[in-house]
């Protein structure tokens, strides 16, 4: 497993960004997407229709959109994580201690449903009241799963031996890392 400093050659072009709910997976991707001038599409926009149903097309815009030459994405839904891990070069592991990623997790849930944020497809939010009747809401399933990744990604060392596994434990690992797959005297 790499980590921040690490050489990576080639550089990456088709990179997933793992971790767990509320980490910062989609920020960091749209980083490394702009860091290499390639395509970052949020994987949950593909995934929730309007009401936030999953949409019938997920598993076909996927494959689509993973059938190119250069992307990043977040590793998720497991009906399709063995693809994307088939195409993808590259892992980013964000592997932040857990109060920082609950923090992270509860200040974007409070933030985006205090603005009415539109995410995907027209969807907000639900009331925070949710969070006591709906054990499948944002912040209780990030609880739940707060610890998945740290079996599911060292597993890829063997089971996909063709993918480099880089992991960041903090911001500055974070920011290091991108900014080293700038290409010099860019800016972000």
């Amino acid at each position: 497993m790499l980590g921040p400093w690490d050489a990576l050659e080639p550089p990456p072009r088709r990179v997933l960004v793992a971790g767990t709910t509320g980490v910062g997976k989609t920020t960091t991707a749209g980083r490394i997407g702009r860091a290499l001038g390639v395509p970052h599409t949020e994987i949950d926009g593909l995934f929730h229709g309007p009401d936030w149903e999953p949409r019938a097309s997920f598993e076909d815009d996927v494959e689509r959109y993973t059938a190119g030459p250069a992307w990043v994405t977040e590793w998720q839904y497991s009906q399709v994580r063995a693809l994307l891990t088939e195409r993808a070069d590259t892992l980013v592991w964000l592997d932040l201690p857990v109060p920082i990623a609950m923090w992270r997790l509860v200040r974007r849930t409070v933030r985006r449903r205090v603005g009415r944020t539109e995410l995907w497809n027209g969807n907000v939010e639900p009331s925070m009241w949710t969070i006591f009747t709906n054990r499948d809401h944002i912040i209780r399933w990030g609880i739940r799963t707060r610890r998945k990744m740290r079996a599911m990604v060292p597993a890829l060392e063997h089971a996909a031996p063709h993918l480099r596994i880089v992991r960041l434990k903090s911001q500055t690992e974070i920011d290091a890392f991108v900014e080293r797959l700038r290409p010099p005297g860019t800016a972000e």
